[in-house]
């Protein structure tokens, strides 16, 4: 879509726009000329925003889920919101209940009684309250919970995202550059349909705009259905890496979690981040992670909002490079 220059009218204000997924939606927002407010906790830390949009375009402002107090303040004067706070682990009062499940609740609260015109929240493919695993069902909960107080949000719920600064891909190809033996939990067989994204901040702008209907929940995947071991056979063949993948059966992985949560809570945090998994990362491998057929039938894909997504062959090989040994010159043969 050709960029719109910034007019300075229109306001979105954006929970969670510093990270993985917020840069790339304010980025998106940015170039369609809107004012963009991204909500976060620390917009100290979150200076490398503003050159993604015009002069003035794009400023940070603080705001925590947990106080309603601050979740109004920054959608005051707002139009649009979008949510796309999450954590993937709990750590003291950031936890799920009250990141996913309260923290959604006040926003659509808030965005009720400002009177704002859309709300899009970002939740994830196999949300469901009923779930055994505490990330999902919160994620499930926080779903109805915002769905009670704005009846008429939009729901995206992508599959695994993936992209420069992803936490999948990128954490694959460092385990691959010193690891020999990388295991695959529950033998690497859980599918997932792996998302570009810079596609999931497209969608979440053009059902800002108008592109989604309203109370509707879109599931957003890849071009590609992939079991976690093609996943990390492809990362390896990228890296130009040749370790073991061994099938890990779960009630051992599990074991194999419980003690880097173990070792990273004894260190306060120092024990490496690529080597920690937690035992509610592995119950998630247990159920396919891929768009469901009703959604396909019903044209809520990428498809009903009149995109095609891009592949993780077409876009990941760019900035994996770096993991290989001679790194960009790998395939040229200097060094």
């Amino acid at each position: 879509m050709a960029e719109k220059p910034y007019v300075g009218s229109r306001l979105a204000t954006v929970f969670g726009g510093s990270g993985f997924i917020g840069r790339y939606v304010v980025r998106a927002l940015a170039r369609r000329g809107w004012r963009v407010r991204a909500a976060v906790r620390r917009p100290d830390l979150a200076g490398y925003l503003q050159p993604l949009g015009d002069v003035g375009q794009i400023h940070a402002v603080q705001a925590n889920l947990r106080y309603p107090a601050s979740i109004a303040a920054a959608l005051a004067g707002a139009e649009v919101a979008v949510n796309l706070v999450g954590v993937q682990q709990q750590t003291g009062r950031q936890n799920f209940e009250a990141v996913h499940v309260f923290g959604a609740r006040e926003i659509g609260r808030a965005a009720a009684a400002l009177g704002l015109r859309t709300l899009v929240h970002v939740s994830g493919i196999g949300a469901d309250s009923e779930s055994s695993s505490p990330y999902v069902a919160s994620k499930g909960r926080g779903e109805a919970a915002l769905r009670e107080a704005f009846p008429a949000a939009i729901v995206l719920r992508p599959s695994v995202v993936f992209g420069p600064e992803d936490d999948f891909l990128n954490r694959f190809a460092l385990l691959a550059r010193y690891l020999p033996v990388l295991p695959l939990f529950g033998g690497g067989e859980v599918k997932m349909q792996p998302v570009y994204v810079g596609d999931v901040a497209e969608a979440t702008a053009r059902a800002l705009e108008g592109g989604a209907k309203a109370g509707e929940v879109y599931e957003l995947g890849g071009p590609e259905i992939m079991t976690l071991r093609e996943i990390v056979a492809f990362v390896c063949r990228t890296t130009e890496r040749n370790p073991l993948l061994a099938p890990m059966p779960f009630p051992l992985a599990r074991l194999m979690a419980q003690g880097t949560e173990i070792a990273s809570a004894l260190t306060l945090g120092l024990f490496p981040k690529a080597l920690t998994t937690t035992r509610d990362q592995i119950e998630l491998l247990r159920r396919d992670n891929i768009v469901a057929q009703t959604a396909i039938e019903a044209g809520r894909t990428f498809r009903g909002l009149g995109m095609e997504p891009q592949g993780v062959e077409a876009i990941a090989p760019a900035y994996l490079w770096r993991f290989r040994k001679a790194g960009q010159y790998a395939s040229s043969g200097a060094v």
